[in-house]
């Protein structure tokens, strides 16, 4: 626990090991806001625009903010509220926190999990831990602070029905079946202090999630951009909104017709920025494949079929090199 970034930056200069090389460093310091990222009123009565709505947000940004979503808004205050109180305990409560379970399920890590191999570190500290089922893993949760299980457990269930909400809607609109996919549900609870040269560094470096679909509570706090158009635009944080992105295992099954867009964390100098990832995975033994319904003569098969956990090991070793990878999962014609 003595790595945290929390447990160590105040008042010191960025260490040598955080700073990046110069082409991966962030450049400049502002980029445009995106006015153009959709924002989908899941609120509406007009199934069959919805579903237009997200796909065509699916294939255009691989990004969408959603409102009127169906989670209360009280509970993704008090979520927040819970999980900025645990990234502010010492580093030993952290430890005690995330050490319940000898499988892991739930652990807390800097940089990231390759902290101890990995060339430079990225300035962020990230909770991680289980959720489905619900029954198996909360035990393993912290339990501090104290209203840490009883506010996430029922905030992690809604935005559960709500990814599988939208992944409904995707499965209708490209008229296949995603049922049962989704075997693998944690969240991602990542904290951002203030960095004393946002210039140098990143809180998450350039990368495409490997899941179906990822469900980001943003807070308030800006911090994220998409690379689109060979450029980096930023997602400004709505009020009550989730902004939703999907991984590349829903590009391979669409074959190609979604898009995962490749995203990144910018530091901030003034305030800590805590964001909450809420993934939807397949399960390791999950075959991924583009759906036969997607695949002929005209549109041939764009990527191998692997199981998930090949995919991960592919997905690791290309690390965020995003041609690496494609080259590594492209099917060979």
């Amino acid at each position: 626990m003595e790595h945290l970034v929390s447990s160590w930056c105040n008042g010191r200069s960025l260490p040598e090991s955080y700073i990046l090389p110069p082409e991966k460093r962030p450049g400049k310091l502002t980029v445009p806001l995106a006015n153009n990222i959709p924002v989908i009123d899941l609120g509406g009565h007009d199934q069959t625009d919805l579903i237009q709505q997200i796909l065509e947000a699916c294939q255009e940004f691989g990004f969408f903010q959603v409102i009127n979503h169906g989670v209360p808004s009280n509970l993704m205050d008090e979520a927040m509220s819970v999980f900025k109180e645990f990234h502010a305990l010492s580093a030993k409560d952290k430890a005690i926190e995330t050490s319940k379970d000898p499988n892991k399920s739930c652990h807390i890590y800097t940089s990231s999990p390759n902290y101890a191999t990995e060339k430079f570190h990225f300035w962020r500290d990230g909770l991680v831990h289980h959720c489905n089922p619900l029954e198996k893993y909360i035990q393993f949760w912290p339990e501090k602070p104290p209203r840490y299980r009883e506010v996430v457990g029922p905030y992690t269930a809604e935005v559960s029905k709500l990814g599988f909400r939208i992944l409904e809607f995707i499965s209708q609109g490209l008229g296949i079946s995603l049922g049962g996919l989704g075997g693998n549900q944690a969240l991602v609870v990542n904290h951002y202090p203030p960095c004393p040269d946002p210039s140098l560094t990143l809180g998450l470096g350039k990368h495409m999630d490997p899941v179906f679909i990822n469900i980001l509570l943003q807070s308030d706090v800006y911090g994220l951009q998409v690379f689109k158009d060979e450029e980096w635009i930023g997602v400004e944080p709505i009020p009550n909104a989730f902004v939703v992105n999907i991984g590349y295992p829903l590009q391979i099954i669409s074959n190609g017709k979604l898009k995962g867009a490749e995203h990144r964390v910018v530091t901030n100098s003034n305030v800590a920025r805590t964001t909450a990832s809420y993934f939807i995975n397949p399960s390791n033994e999950t075959l991924i494949e583009p759906a036969k319904s997607l695949v002929d003569a005209s549109y041939p098969a764009l990527y191998k079929s692997l199981l998930y956990k090949d995919f991960l090991i592919k997905y690791i070793a290309a690390s965020t090199d995003s041609k690496a990878l494609e080259e590594a999962l492209r099917a060979t014609v």
